[in-house]
């Protein structure tokens, strides 16, 4: 393998692996919601779930402005950075003694994952100019393996240690998860290689300040972004809402909601770089493909005897999950390198603020339930909007191939949008 090839490779998985503590810290709270309104005293579990919303806006809030830097400064140094500002911000969480200590905790700890995404993102597409969807898919092993370890670890670390600890045994998993991620920055600072961003080619030169030179574009980006939030909130609600349905109608202890909510990404971790390589030849039909997919397992998921969650996990996990590596590779083909960094994080601004306020919204849907939360039908019409969700975000597809024609881009990289 020569050295060029061999710098591709080991940047891939190192990336791959940051990947994976980014949404580690995303998930691991939320089989410990109900252990946390108990040690908090909450009054509802909407604050307990409020915490991860505002980690989210505290992620999403700053991309913008880590893409800008992704697009000027060493991508290797934002990313070890920003997974050590991620790690501690889960230390600090462990030690809270109230809920605005826990409150400033997550927020240190969603503005060091916002260091990941523009910067790693833009690395894979310069790396990858061919074969962009497969590379990106194969980084996506990385998140797949953290949304599995997350909340299977937590859960079961936290109901281990329940009759000895309480209700405050959530915070050892807290702890442990975040120490790992500092021991995890050191390993990445000594393996990495630096790594830069190219400088914007002559031609390019006049527009390299610009993320989009025409008002259509602007308005064909914003448009997709919204599309695709409402699938980022599809996704993000079926984490907490699943863990609050099961355990509030099936009545799953922190452990098993850990445990099957671990399904949706396990199988992910075939279906990312699987379909990743498949649209590579095909972007819209297999993006809009494993969406459809999904709509439908979405509607179905209440309807099913509790024993059905994990295997219906595991199949929704496998296709929707598969549509992140896809949407981001077309994403990164639609605009040059010399920007990919601040339209990446705009991208993820847009989406991810409005996707990831469904923490907050489904946990103040479920307290209004009251005693009706024990009763599966209660949910019937809240995954039905999850699944609307989804299919309206395949409007964000046509938005994104419409963006590449007018950037001139597809003599670049091919076709692949079709």
């Amino acid at each position: 393998m020569s050295a060029t090839a061999n710098h591709k490779t080991r940047s891939l998985w190192l990336v791959g692996a940051l990947h994976a503590f980014t949404h580690v810290y995303h998930v691991a709270l939320m089989p410990l919601y109900l252990l946390m309104q108990r040690d908090f005293k909450f009054a509802s579990v909407g604050q307990a779930t409020a915490l991860v919303t505002v980690q989210m806006v505290a992620y999403f809030l700053p991309s913008y402005a880590m893409g800008v830097l992704a697009d000027r400064v060493s991508r290797k140094k934002l990313l070890g950075f920003g997974l050590l500002i991620n790690a501690l911000g889960y230390v600090a969480l462990a030690f809270a003694p109230n809920y605005a200590c826990a409150l400033a905790a997550v927020i240190v700890a969603g503005i060091g994952g916002s260091f990941y995404h523009p910067a790693a993102t833009a690395m894979v597409a310069r790396l990858y100019p061919v074969g962009t969807g497969r590379a990106l898919g194969l980084a996506g092993i990385g998140a797949s393996v953290g949304f599995f370890v997350g909340p299977i670890y937590s859960g079961w670390r936290a109901t281990l240690l329940e009759p000895v600890r309480g209700a405050a045994a959530w915070r050892e998993p807290v702890l442990e998860l975040g120490v790992l991620g500092v021991v995890a920055t050191i390993l990445f600072g000594w393996l990495a290689d630096d790594e830069k961003p190219a400088p914007a080619p002559p031609s390019a030169a006049h527009t390299a300040e610009k993320l989009f030179p025409t008002p259509l574009l602007w308005f064909l980006f914003l448009a997709g972004s919204l599309a695709f939030s409402l699938r980022d909130f599809a996704g993000s609600a079926m984490g907490s809402l699943g863990s609050l349905f099961l355990q509030s109608a099936h009545g799953y202890d922190a452990r098993h909601a850990g445990l099957a909510l671990s399904g949706i990404f396990l199988a992910s971790a075939v279906s990312n770089p699987l379909f990743g390589h498949l649209s590579d030849r095909g972007r819209k039909r297999w993006t809009a493909s494993v969406l459809l997919i999904a709509v439908g397992l979405v509607a179905v998921f209440p309807h099913v005897p509790s024993g059905w969650a994990v295997p219906l996990f595991l199949t929704y996990g496998f296709f929707f999950m598969s549509s992140y590596p896809m949407v981001e590779a077309a994403l990164m083909q639609s605009v040059p390198d010399a920007v990919r960094g601040r339209v990446f994080g705009l991208f993820i601004t847009v989406g991810g603020l409005l996707g990831n306020l469904s923490h907050w919204i489904v946990g103040e849907a479920v307290r209004r339930m009251g005693n009706a939360a024990h009763q599966p039908a209660s949910y019937f019409g809240l995954y039905g909007l999850l699944a609307l969700m989804i299919l309206l975000s395949l409007l964000g597809l046509p938005c994104l191939h419409a963006i590449r024609r007018r950037e001139h881009l597809d003599a670049v990289a091919g076709p692949t949008l079709e």
